[in-house]
């Protein structure tokens, strides 16, 4: 139907899109004192980079992604995510002749085909935070210090961060060994991706969300269980930074995440506000993935928020955004004269900085008031013919119900006085 949006999307309407937007630039600010700059990718990429960047054996490449041929027969997808896209852009714009390590940050829609329910959509928008060039510990703790920044600056609340490290392709054989030797005698009783990924990636069996499959898995041996001296040792220096930090933290061994490209620390960030999909965001290491894509040997760190998430949880939390009303002042007219005056003064007080409105439907004085009411304004201006014969307006102050005349010449001034 032309009047009802996709399943899984959202309209994000005035009074709504304010809180997106005081979000957006918190982000940018942290980012800002972080050291992270900003990049714009495409929506879409081809479909090989998600691919090799996203994995074989992940959910979202077997089952989410949104691909279609274009008109010159290329296989497309909607970005799913945005780390293989800034590894791609990393790769193609040679911005590993920058100063190492490179902070990359990206705020923007994604797009998978999953099952809407709250706080999951299949259009969904994240903040991405990318490190390339630095494989030391303490690089892992700023981005989940910063993560959690982030959320301590919105005013959340009762958040849980879970770590675990993943390993790395030395140790990565021992535990696909003894995972394929732990599910062998149920294989036929796993899930068919479960099945699938027996041998291609028998890890992802530890990530799944299938009943049966948790069931199975109880007991599996995990990364932890497998760690090469070189990522134990990483991990256990990840977790004395985050100790200095004073940033608490679980560790958690079923940690895997969802992505095959993880590598060493991996993270989620968890709250019990949102129900069933308690993740509000999360990340890791991965030093292979700009290897696969066709780059150097590279290292990278990065992590996702979901916008939508984090305003459920400010939602379900009671937290307040520290949102201005749209019209700080508003001027009613009385007469065809006062009109043209009002429209001038709303262009002034414009062009001064403050946001102004004033009534473009011939309402009466009464309708105008209540009008500016329902805009929230914090000054009313009347102008009315018996003022204006006068050079004069009443200001209004619509928070302390007080009013007082001010001449029309220095009116602009008066209302700047008022802290505007």
């Amino acid at each position: 139907m032309l009047t009802t949006r996709p399943r899984g999307t959202s309209d994000i309407l005035p009074g709504e899109v304010e809180k997106w937007q005081y979000l957006e630039e918190l982000t940018r600010q942290v980012c800002r004192e972080y050291g992270y700059g900003e990049i714009r990718t495409p929506i879409f990429e081809h479909t090989e980079l998600f691919h090799r960047g996203v994995g074989e054996t992940t959910d979202i490449v077997e089952k989410e992604m949104y691909t279609f041929t274009d008109r010159g027969d290329r296989s497309i997808t909607l970005r799913p995510e945005g780390t293989a896209a800034i590894v791609r852009a990393y790769l193609e714009n040679k911005l590993y002749s920058l100063p190492q390590p490179v902070k990359l940050f990206l705020i923007g829609p994604m797009f998978r085909y999953d099952r809407p329910q709250a706080g999951r959509f299949r259009q969904f928008h994240q903040f991405d935070v990318e490190v390339f060039g630095s494989n030391s510990p303490a690089v892992d703790a700023e981005v989940i210090a910063m993560a959690m920044d982030i959320y301590r600056r919105i005013g959340l609340n009762n958040l849980e961060l879970h770590i675990n490290s993943v390993g790395c392709p030395q140790c990565r054989p021992l535990l696909r060994q003894k995972l394929q030797d732990f599910f062998r005698p149920g294989l036929q009783e796993l899930c068919p991706n479960c099945q699938g990924r027996f041998e291609r990636n028998p890890l992802r069996i530890l990530d799944c969300k299938n009943q049966k499959c948790q069931e199975l898995s109880q007991g599996a041996p995990t990364t932890l269980d497998t760690l090469c001296p070189e990522c134990a040792t990483h991990f256990q220096q990840v977790k004395g930074f985050l100790d200095t930090a004073g940033i608490a933290y679980q560790v958690d061994n079923r940690l895997v995440r969802g992505l095959d490209y993880y590598t060493q620390t991996a993270f989620e960030i968890m709250t019990r506000d949102i129900g069933a999909q308690s993740s509000i965001g999360g990340g890791g290491r991965y030093n292979g993935l700009i290897e696969a894509c066709g780059g150097p040997p590279t290292p990278g760190i990065g992590f996702a928020l979901g916008l939508e998430r984090i305003l459920l949880t400010a939602e379900r939390q009671g937290v307040a955004f520290p949102i201005s009303p749209g019209a700080g002042v508003f001027v009613a007219t009385v007469g065809a004269e006062a009109d043209n005056t009002a429209f001038s003064l709303v262009q002034e007080l414009r062009r001064q900085g403050i946001p102004a409105e004033k009534d473009y439907l011939n309402r009466s004085l009464k309708a105008q008031m209540k009008y500016a009411g329902k805009l929230a304004a914090r000054l009313v201006v009347i102008l009315g013919e018996e003022e204006q014969a006068r050079g004069v307006a009443v200001v209004r102050d619509m928070q302390a119900g007080d009013q007082k005349e001010v001449p029309l010449a220095g009116i602009t001034d008066y209302i700047k006085s008022l802290s505007f």
